[in-house]
């Protein structure tokens, strides 16, 4: 498949796609971002940065969407979505101060177990 119609194929998906596939696709490339950091401790701190900036940028969003007050989710599930938010922030900018690879497996497994939850999988 050519670039240009994989791109196609992949709007198409996404615009098909229900609300919690397309928040299990965001955690599992924030996660595979995240494992190719740990795979090729070579890369160029830009990519990991960029790893840990998409992470970071993925669970503001879910910070956010759990702190509103128009979220339609129970408040306890809220309230478990902003401590997982919080830890993963926290754990995040560590990494980014101090970036230790075996400290990035904490993110890719909380991230693939969501995802796998919203997916059914769990």
């Amino acid at each position: 498949m050519s670039n240009q119609g994989a791109r196609a194929y992949a709007r198409v998906a996404q615009a098909s796609a229900s609300p919690r596939e397309i928040e299990a696709q965001a955690l599992l490339m924030a996660a595979n971002k995240l494992q190719e950091v740990v795979n090729n401790a070579g890369l160029p701190a830009e990519r990991r940065n960029h790893a840990l900036m998409f992470n970071r940028k993925l669970w503001s969003v879910f910070l956010g969407e759990a702190l509103s007050e128009q979220s339609l989710q129970p408040l306890d599930i809220r309230q478990k979505i902003v401590n997982i938010s919080l830890f993963v922030l926290t754990h995040t900018m560590a990494l980014q101060v101090s970036p230790q690879i075996a400290h990035f497996k904490p993110l890719i497994d909380i991230n693939r177990n969501i995802a796998a939850g919203l997916n059914g999988r769990a």
